[in-house]
């Protein structure tokens, strides 16, 4: 916080942290109406198949934990990057990007799965909303994939120091912004069709 001639305090919020922060706002806006979507037509399918014909919770419960574990390592990666150990800053960074990547990977198995066993977007109501719901995450996590390839890939081209810290600091708050909204998914859309 620095002074200013009329004896205020100044701001010392970076914008590119703050433009994060009001994307995501608007984004937690976005989730909330497709989230609300699939609870107004949740049970209201006229023809199967149903959520619980296709579910496999165990396997939901992995790539819950995998995706969960990429926020440990995206935590480990901007402590390292803030301590200029920059070699375990980029294996942090790369085993985000890998586990981000397997929870892609069982995204596409699920998806391909379930159309396999009937459910496509225009079957009934279960599959269109979850199939837009699911999908506009799993687009998510491929975005921040992509963030974080780029992020990896520059520390390469030039040296990064603790000084590019915000860079990291502003997809480590997308990164958890997915986690945090697909567990709500998970407990919104899988754990609740079971209770």
């Amino acid at each position: 916080m620095s002074m200013t001639s009329h004896g205020y305090r100044s701001s010392n919020i970076k914008d590119p942290k703050l433009l994060m922060w009001i994307f995501l706002a608007s984004d937690c806006m976005f989730f909330g109406s497709l989230i609300g979507t699939y609870l107004v037509y949740r049970g209201r399918s006229l023809v199967g198949p149903y959520p619980q014909d296709l579910f496999d919770i165990p396997l939901t419960t992995i790539s819950t934990f995998v995706l969960l574990m990429s926020s440990f390592l995206m935590v480990m990666a901007l402590y390292y990057l803030r301590k200029n150990k920059i070699q375990s800053f980029r294996l942090a960074t790369f085993g985000v990007i890998i586990f981000g990547s397997i929870f892609l990977g069982f995204q596409v198995f699920e998806f391909s799965h379930f159309a396999h066993e009937g459910l496509t977007l225009q079957q009934n109501l279960f599959g269109s909303s979850f199939y837009v719901l699911t999908g506009t995450h799993g687009i998510h996590v491929a975005i921040g994939v992509l963030w974080l390839i780029s992020l990896l890939i520059t520390s390469y081209i030039r040296p990064m120091t603790s000084k590019d810290e915000v860079y990291l600091d502003v997809a480590a708050l997308y990164w958890h912004f997915v986690d945090i909204v697909w567990i709500v998914i998970f407990t919104v859309v899988y754990l609740i069709e079971f209770i």
